[in-house]
């Protein structure tokens, strides 16, 4: 059995790749093999030793108790990472390209879209890593259309994903349309078609995503947001892309989805929606081939 601490940081969204990291870990090594301690670090003062003894309390951490991995995502977990590693030891394992030096942290598993540099404790991954879904066969006509937002990469044109969600609407598919934090708060009302089911991120509960995801027969992403590119990856839908205008030629996030298209795993082709029922995806297992290079990296027998 590996002892893993857990550093949550209150963001959704780092808290599903490491969560993502532990099931990848537990589906390597077997059931009942990992035992994880989720440490909240949202209020942590890394250099005060009593809030850490006080977090790992909380957590459940008992005395004597060492851990192998130390995982966690986004700076507030890096401090407090390190400071646990220094008082118990373990290795770190950061996830995403961290703000403080690579060499500080035993691994870093980071996306090949950030350009890693090629050091030895750096694992590239393809794209963010996401929570595996439940093993479900997908709803026939059911798609699900995912806005992402304007960023340093990629402007927001609403007339022209207006003309390719028309496009979608012609298809015979009941479409949920759902926005995120940066989508405008004009885009969900005027991107909507008759017929269509609206959820704005805001008032979704956790875990409707997953559930959406593994539900659809097919799903549409804008080119902006990566994460949700491959979360939707996880399931067997098929995933196509909403095309956004790039902000500078050298983007970083455009090469990587025009990758995943160019390799057949997405496509941009909105005529492919009428098809989307006609193929059978495999869900992406990002998260367990990480997680075997990391355990590999470790020296940790791998089972599975």
């Amino acid at each position: 059995m590996i002892i893993v601490w857990r550093f949550l940081d209150g963001n959704r969204a780092h808290e599903k790749q490491s969560a993502a990291l532990v099931a990848g870990l537990e589906a390597n090594l077997g059931a009942g093999a990992v035992q994880t301690r989720n440490i909240d670090c949202t209020h942590l003062r890394f250099w005060r030793p009593a809030d850490l003894t006080r977090a790992l309390d909380t957590a459940g951490v008992v005395a004597g108790e060492a851990p192998q991995l130390l995982i966690g995502a986004g700076h507030r977990c890096h401090l407090p990472m390190l400071s646990a590693r220094r008082r118990f030891g373990g290795r770190t394992v950061v996830l995403m390209r961290p703000s403080l030096p690579l060499h500080w942290f035993d691994f870093a598993l980071i996306p090949e879209h950030d350009r890693p540099a090629p050091l030895p404790n750096v694992l590239v991954t393809r794209g963010a890593l996401t929570v595996p879904l439940a093993d479900a066969q997908p709803i026939a006509g059911r798609g699900l259309i995912l806005l992402g937002g304007p960023s340093k990469h990629f402007a927001w044109d609403n007339a022209a994903l207006g003309r390719d969600i028309d496009a979608l609407a012609t298809t015979p598919v009941q479409w949920t349309l759902a926005d995120s934090r940066r989508t405008p708060e004009f885009a969900l009302e005027q991107l909507a078609r008759p017929g269509f089911d609206i959820c704005s991120w805001s008032d979704c509960e956790a875990g409707w995503l997953e559930s959406q995801i593994a539900s659809c027969e097919q799903i549409w992403v804008t080119r902006d947001s990566i994460s949700m590119v491959f979360e939707a990856l996880q399931g067997r839908a098929q995933v196509g892309i909403l095309d956004l205008p790039s902000r500078r030629p050298r983007n970083k996030v455009r090469a990587a989805v025009q990758r995943l298209v160019d390799e057949g795993v997405v496509t941009d082709d909105l005529a492919d929606a009428a098809h989307a029922g006609e193929g059978v995806r495999e869900p992406w297992a990002q998260h367990q081939m990480a997680a075997r290079a990391l355990l590999r990296r470790c020296n940790i027998e791998v089972c599975r």
